[in-house]
């Protein structure tokens, strides 16, 4: 009976670290225009672009197209906790849909 609970355990386990993890946010910049952004394991899908995970720097994370020897230095840096999307051209405020 152990030995089964243990095998349905471990099955569950095995499938929850199969599915893949992404989170949809709306993004709305300074004129009020609203764009769509995934983020599904280790990138960013933003206004038809895909862009890499380039690493995080306290709460902020760091994507770009290529990523630079200085991670600061992404195109887009975003921080989860407060929504806001900051590009050198444009800040954007998303929300997790």
């Amino acid at each position: 009976m152990y030995k089964t609970i243990t095998l349905v355990i471990l099955s569950i386990g095995l499938i929850a670290c199969e599915r893949e993890t992404y989170t949809t946010w709306s993004c709305v910049d300074g004129s009020g225009s609203k764009s769509a952004m995934v983020l599904k394991k280790a990138k960013m899908q933003f206004q038809d672009r895909q862009y890499d995970y380039c690493g995080s720097l306290g709460p902020v994370s760091y994507f770009d197209l290529k990523c630079p020897a200085q991670t600061k230095d992404s195109i887009y840096s975003f921080t989860p906790d407060s929504g806001k999307l900051i590009s050198s051209a444009n800040e954007f405020q998303c929300n997790a849909l």
